[in-house]
């Protein structure tokens, strides 16, 4: 079964997705994550996010997060560089429960002053949380590093002292900014009618306003790679490695997710996880991942080990990225590569509430879906030499950065 894309007048899209099922899955996915932050205003995206829960114009914060737990049902949201998602999963029989409570929170928010003030003790708790977590806290210095003085650089939880600093006003701005049909799309994944969602999408979005600001995209240039080494864990060396990658636009995007799925994907004969852990047992956590946005992307590789396996792991590292460029993979390898590939994108889609996320986070980024027969086209078209010149392109050492999370002395 293939999902169906809708386009309707006021500029709104739907993608939607008929599942056999006793659940539903439903969201509202827009374009405006942390990269739209104006200077100083470091954490709005993720904090607009807290504060849509706390009230709308007809229901207070508690009758806002209870609606749907009183049906047994889940309302959430994640803040992304680009996009900024509310989801709910929820009975299917209470569809139009779901979508109303979406499209208040959406249209309706009050950001009481009480509210607002109290939210941001919440969020700074997030942000020491976060702070006192080196193995997460890496991956988000080595992004502001890389993209150093640029608003993709910018944590998405924000600056502690950008965040006492936002108001109501930052708040109601942003929504009217961002927040319109022309800049939304809808994802459903479920069983019900496409003519169900959209009476119910027509009766409860009409107060939403149909354009917002125009988005605009302040491209990235300028990457100098970096060397860094901090003393910032007590137990246990934290490492990314990475560089420059193509956007999520460049055809070449499906053959750099299955490069870094070989290197360090799920799989336990991932070659890195061979290298690294089963051969020379100097890591326990190895992964690898491709990050692309609409401008730019870029690859990483992350190890937790003991600090004194960090420098053994790099050069173990760079000798399997050398050999990528030195030496095509065999036909025989190439294959079990898409065999794998294909494998796990099958599994991935396999979630109902995780196929709800993927078409909406692809309609709203390419503006079409690519349907299962297209992905695998693609990915049968990659060949030995495609795989080889992207790790010449992006895995040059000395275009490779590296930010390293030592012990504390």
């Amino acid at each position: 079964m293939e999902p169906t894309c809708i386009t309707f007048d006021s500029g709104l899209r739907l993608v939607y997705l008929h599942k056999p099922s006793s659940v539903a899955h439903l969201g509202f996915f827009f374009r405006a994550g942390s990269r739209f932050e104006k200077e100083n205003q470091t954490g709005l995206a993720h904090f607009l996010e807290h504060c849509v829960f706390k009230g709308t114009k007809k229901r207070s914060g508690i009758q806002t997060i209870s609606r749907l737990d009183e049906v047994g049902g889940e309302l959430n949201a994640y803040t992304a560089k680009e996009e900024l998602c509310l989801h709910a999963s929820f009975p299917k029989q209470h569809l139009a429960r779901a979508i109303e409570l979406l499209s208040d929170i959406s249209v309706n928010p009050t950001f009481s002053k009480r509210e607002v003030q109290k939210e941001k003790e919440i969020v700074i708790d997030e942000i020491n949380s976060y702070l006192d977590s080196p193995s997460d806290k890496i991956f988000d210095d080595f992004e502001e590093e890389f993209f150093k003085g640029h608003a993709l650089g910018n944590n998405i939880l924000g600056k502690r002292e950008d965040l006492k600093k936002l108001s109501q006003k930052d708040l109601h701005e942003f929504v009217q900014s961002y927040f319109s049909k022309e800049n939304l799309v809808v994802s459903f994944v479920g069983d019900i009618s496409i003519e169900s969602l959209e009476r119910y999408l027509n009766k409860y979005m009409e107060n939403m306003p149909n354009k917002g600001v125009a988005i605009k995209i302040n491209p990235y240039s300028g990457y100098e790679p970096f060397n860094i080494v901090r003393k910032e864990s007590n137990y246990q060396a934290h490492l990314i490695l990475g560089g420059m990658a193509p956007n999520y636009f460049d055809e070449k995007r499906t053959a750099m997710a299955m490069l870094m799925n070989m290197l360090g994907g799920p799989a336990m004969n991932a070659t890195l996880n061979i290298s690294l852990r089963e051969r020379h047992v100097l890591a326990y956590s190895i992964e690898a991942a491709y990050v692309p946005y609409a401008d730019v992307g870029f690859w990483q590789i992350y190890v937790g080990c003991e600090s004194k396996n960090i420098n053994k792991s790099i050069k173990l590292i760079h000798k399997e990225l050398t050999r990528l460029q030195n030496k095509q993979i065999s036909e025989a390898k190439l294959k079990r590569l898409k065999q794998q590939f294909k494998g796990q994108l099958a599994l991935s889609m396999d979630v109902n509430s995780g196929m709800m996320h993927s078409l909406g986070k692809s309609l709203l980024a390419f503006g079409q879906i690519d349907t299962l027969e297209d992905i695998h086209r693609s990915i049968d078209a990659i060949l030995a030499e495609d795989i080889q010149g992207l790790a010449q392109n992006c895995m040059k050492i000395s275009e490779i950065s590296s930010l390293i999370f030592d012990l504390k002395d």
